[in-house]
C-alpha cells in the first residue's frame, strides 16, 4: 500500500471510530454499568484459538492496527490512533462484523475511559469516567444515532445529579439535583432552542 492509501485508511479508521456521538436508547439496568470497581484494561488477550492479524496503516514499519480472528470471523479490532505503540481504542464485532461494542482510552494510561455500544451498526448508549477512578460518571444516550441525553454524577457519590438533553445537535435544557435527592431541581433551557409547542 502506497503511503498515501496508508494515511487515508487511517483517516477512515479514525472517522468511523470517533464518529457518531449519535444513537440512543435508555439503558436496561444503569446500575448494573454504574458499580463496576476498577476500569478494564484497553488491551485484551487473545481467546483460545483467536489469530492475530497486525498491520502498518501508516508505514511507519511499526504495527498500528491488531486484526483478531476466531474461525475467519473477524471478532475485535484493537487501534494505536496516535502511533505512540499502544493501543487507544479496541472493536468488538459480532458474527456478522457489525460493530457491538467499543472501548476507548482518552487518557493514555491503558485502561478504558469511554465505552460505547451498538445495535445494528448505531451507536445506542455510553458511558465515561471522567476523574480516572475506574467508575463510570457520566452516561450518553442516542437515539437514531444522534445524542439526546448526558447523564452525570458531578459530585461522585454514585447517583445522577446533572441531566443534559440534546435537540438539533445542541443542548435544548440542563437539569440539575441541588439537594442530592435524585430529582431535578433547576432547570436552564438554552435560550437558542425553541420551547416545545404547547
Amino acid at each position: 500500500m502506497i503511503p498515501s492509501n496508508r494515511l487515508i485508511f487511517l483517516g477512515f479508521l479514525v472517522a468511523g471510530t470517533l464518529s457518531g456521538c449519535a444513537s440512543q436508547k435508555p439503558a436496561e439496568n444503569p446500575d448494573a454499568a454504574r458499580k463496576r470497581p476498577e476500569a478494564e484494561a484497553i488491551r485484551g488477550k487473545p481467546a483460545e484459538g483467536e489469530t492475530v492479524t497486525q498491520l502498518d496503516a501508516n508505514g511507519d514499519g511499526q504495527t498500528d492496527v491488531w486484526e483478531f480472528r476466531l474461525k475467519d470471523v473477524l471478532v475485535r479490532k484493537e487501534l494505536d490512533l496516535n502511533w505512540d505503540g499502544r493501543v487507544d481504542v479496541t472493536q468488538y464485532m459480532d458474527p456478522q462484523g457489525a460493530k457491538v461494542r467499543e472501548v476507548m482510552d482518552l487518557d493514555y494510561d491503558g485502561k478504558v475511559d469511554a465505552t460505547y455500544q451498538y445495535a445494528e451498526g448505531k451507536r445506542t448508549q455510553g458511558e465515561r469516567d471522567l476523574d480516572g477512578d475506574g467508575k463510570s460518571d457520566s452516561w450518553l444516550y442516542y437515539e437514531n444515532d444522534t445524542l439526546v441525553r448526558k447523564e452525570r454524577d458531578a459530585n461522585h457519590d454514585g447517583r445522577v445529579d446533572y441531566w443534559e438533553y440534546w435537540e438539533g445537535g445542541q443542548v435544548d435544557r440542563i437539569g440539575e439535583d441541588l439537594d442530592g435527592d435524585g430529582t431535578v431541581d433547576q432547570w436552564t433551557r438554552n435560550p437558542k432552542t425553541k420551547p416545545a409547542a404547547e
